[in-house]
């Protein structure tokens, strides 16, 4: 029997949203009381476009690494906000422990299809990124883009972008998600080439809602290639069984990731922990011994 090298531990880390009810409250703190036993090496709290959800993502953050003992990240965007406005909400991170920012230029505010920048705001993510080093030693993440910004003029203006992320202080890029190992594999190649040195992470997305995610990935550029379209069909009307099928397919995505060597992974888990725990207890995750309290 020949033995085989076992698969090295992987570092994860978890997105969350800010909820906008008091139920979605209780389904966000049941997520990441279920999830902060793996030990993430942070969790993340999205914000909505023009600062919708500003104050809600704070007091989540907050929480989050009050309560939970996690270390917190805060989503900062460019949208609809002047430098000092931005420049205020940072301050107010690094004054409550948040050490923490991912930086992105933002989506339109809703009822909008093109960004414009403030005229008195920080115009895109590498001005963000300056700005947020200014205010205080933050660590920050941005955004990457597999198979490039759906608004990027090309594939290598996207990565030149990505590169004046990292060079403005950025020490982490997380990916959008993708469904394809090759898809990264070939990104990959493409950032190494460009000198870009810091870890790339990629972002996973276990799949809840076919039709919702085949919708979102059109407006984001994602390919979602043909086998997946026929690997969920038939299931709409199906939930236990598409949670399965979900999990399969990400943890396979993961395990092929993991086999080239990948050992950090960001999870979008919509806020429900049940896929997200699956796919990490088969990567090797095991929760540890003290309960999160939040």
């Amino acid at each position: 029997m020949t033995a085989t090298t076992p698969p090295r531990p992987v570092d994860v880390s978890f997105e969350f949203f800010p909820p906008k009810t008091e139920k979605m409250q209780e389904s966000l703190l049941a997520a990441v009381r279920r999830l902060a036993p793996l030990a993430p090496s942070f969790m993340s709290v999205t914000y909505g476009a023009g600062g919708t959800t500003r104050e809600r993502t704070h007091d989540t953050v907050t929480q989050i690494q009050r309560e939970a003992g996690i270390p917190a990240a805060a989503h900062l965007t460019c949208v609809a906000a002047t430098r000092e406005e931005v420049d205020a909400v940072a301050k107010s991170y690094w004054d409550a422990g948040i050490r923490h920012i991912v930086a992105l230029r933002g989506d339109p505010p809703e009822g909008e299809s093109t960004y414009v920048p403030h005229p008195g705001g920080y115009a895109f993510a590498v001005d963000l990124v300056k700005g947020l080093k200014a205010v205080a030693p933050f660590e920050i993440s941005v955004a990457a883009y597999p198979e490039g910004h759906p608004q990027a003029q090309s594939l290598e203006a996207d990565l030149d972008n990505l590169k004046r992320k990292i060079d403005a202080g950025a020490t982490r890029a997380i990916t959008q998600y993708f469904f394809e190992a090759d898809t990264y594999r070939r990104f990959m190649d493409r950032v190494a080439k460009a000198g870009i040195t810091v870890p790339v992470v990629p972002g996973i997305l276990p799949v809840t809602n076919f039709a919702t995610v085949v919708r979102f990935s059109e407006a984001c550029g994602t390919t979602v290639p043909k086998w997946l379209h026929q690997r969920f069909e038939g299931l709409d009307d199906d939930p236990e069984t598409r949670k399965l099928v979900a999990a399969t397919t990400a943890t396979e995505l993961c395990e092929d990731l993991q086999r080239d060597g990948v050992t950090q992974f960001h999870f979008y888990t919509l806020n429900r922990a049940d896929l997200t725990y699956a796919i990490c207890h088969v990567l090797g995750l095991r929760p540890a011994v003290h309960p999160a309290t939040v």
